[in-house]
């Protein structure tokens, strides 16, 4: 479902983790390259594809007249400049289709040609009602039989790269959302130890007057104060900051009188327990990658190269082929009448004799750049398992911090709520009440923290398969 921001309250708006990731994926820029680039490589492919399927088309120059004076070669060898007054139309209709199989093309075509010469008013038509045609290489490279092999693959793997495309927003989204979270958080510690320590530094005055608190500790709880309201100025502009770093990102630029309106993000504390197999995670990550895919059209790539090498350097040859029907006449119609044979034979070879060992030295080299890209695949394919094994095991490692953290991070505000009752009650030290105010504030950061990391490792590890372990499927869009 599409998530717009409606910002047309003065209140704060939530927005859960999910809103966010799927607010990044529909409009932020990112979002939009990856589904514009994916249309570019759809039409990519399109092209490709209608590269072995008939093409009809129409060519030809009409008019084309010429009124000028040409050199004409005369009987004794001299030069004499003949007016010429003309026009000489020509209309072609052929039907082509390539071969993939064998690299050649077969034709069929149609062709019409008018000459008018002004000068002594007459008219002729020649045409060719009828013809069939064969462009063949002999002894090359097939481009088509490799692009019939490679394409697909890239295509596949551009499709896949717009699934990991919307996983990296996701990942960054997670990012900057909790880069705000963590900002939050700490802007409401801020106030909440700005507001604490007003209320024990009144506390301290009145003990103070009563002579159950040194001068030493008053003035320790004023400088506490001082204190608490820099860090409040410091977590406010921090705040502002990561908020508007997410409001970029998400292309949100709509704004409340002039103002634009502060998010409010909820704690993602819900953690679903599932089980992440590292051999699944592994098999899927194989069958999804775009990398994946990768691996195999570079092989085949490098194999190509090789073979264009191997053909290219020895006797290149293509033969032309053409029967048809011809004639001429005063009418268009006398090329339809009785028209005679046509037909056409022509084989072209190059035969390298004497290279200096430029073929055997380009040979080599593509052999050489095969081999290397075969070491290069397999070095990136332990890369890519080491990645997997990686994010799984810490994803593991993860779930447990937050568990952690959280449990520490319940102990420690209730033992700053104890730590504050007994301040109170003038039977515990300005120090120890410090130290639970700082034990306070780093738990809840690190509980926080924790759930960043966690988060953002499961977002991760769904970028690197592809695959959503929670509910076992992949992951499409």
């Amino acid at each position: 479902m599409l998530l717009i921001l409606q910002l047309s309250t003065t209140q704060a708006q939530k927005f859960t983790l999910n809103d966010v990731i799927q607010l990044a994926r529909d409009q932020s820029i990112a979002g939009k390259q990856a589904a514009t680039l994916r249309k570019t490589n759809y039409w990519k492919y399109r092209t490709f594809l209608s590269d072995f399927k008939p093409q009809l088309s129409l060519d030809g120059s009409l008019p084309s007249f010429t009124r000028s004076f040409v050199q004409v070669t005369q009987p004794d060898g001299t030069i004499a400049f003949q007016p010429v007054s003309n026009n000489n139309s020509i209309l072609n209709l052929s039907l082509s289709q390539n071969i993939p199989l064998t690299g050649g093309s077969i034709f069929v075509q149609q062709q019409l040609q008018r000459f008018d010469n002004f000068l002594n008013n007459t008219t002729l038509y020649n045409g060719i009602p009828f013809a069939i045609g064969l462009t063949q290489p002999l002894f090359r490279f097939n481009q088509m039989k490799w692009d019939r092999r490679t394409e697909p693959l890239r295509y596949a793997e551009s499709n896949q790269q717009y699934i990991e495309a919307l996983e990296q927003v996701a990942v960054d989204a997670t990012s900057l959302y909790f880069d705000l979270l963590v900002a939050q958080v700490n802007l409401q510690i801020a106030e909440t130890n700005r507001a604490n320590n007003d209320t024990l530094y009144k506390i301290a005055v009145h003990k103070l007057d009563l002579g159950k608190i040194s001068q030493n500790d008053l003035l320790q709880l004023q400088l506490s104060v001082l204190n608490a309201k820099k860090d409040l100025a410091s977590a406010r502009q921090t705040a502002e900051v990561a908020s508007l770093k997410l409001r970029s990102y998400l292309n949100t630029n709509v704004a409340n009188s002039g103002r634009p309106q502060p998010f409010e993000l909820v704690v993602p504390t819900q953690l679903t327990e599932f089980p992440v197999d590292i051999s699944k995670a592994l098999t899927e990550a194989f069958a999804n990658r775009s990398a994946s895919i990768g691996f195999r059209r570079q092989l085949l790539e490098a194999e190509r190269d090789t073979e264009k090498a191997r053909k290219e350097n020895g006797l290149n040859a293509t033969l032309n082929a053409e029967f048809g029907l011809s004639n001429r006449g005063t009418q268009p119609s006398d090329v339809y009448v009785r028209p005679q044979d046509r037909e056409f034979l022509e084989v072209r070879f190059v035969l390298p004799i004497m290279t200096w060992g430029r073929a055997k030295a380009r040979t080599e080299t593509a052999l050489a750049n095969q081999q290397l890209i075969v070491q290069t695949v397999e070095q990136n394919k332990r890369v890519f398992e080491q990645q997997i094994y990686t994010q799984v095991t810490l994803l593991d490692m993860l779930r447990q911090q937050v568990k952690l953290t959280a449990e520490a991070d319940q102990i420690a505000q209730n033992r700053y709520q104890i730590a504050q009752d007994r301040f109170k009650l003038s039977n515990l030290s300005v120090t120890d009440l410090g130290i639970a105010i700082q034990d306070k504030d780093r738990a809840r950061r690190d509980a926080i923290l924790a759930l960043r990391d966690y988060w953002q490792a499961f977002y991760s590890l769904r970028l690197l398969t592809l695959y959503d372990f929670e509910t076992n499927h992949k992951i499409t869009y």
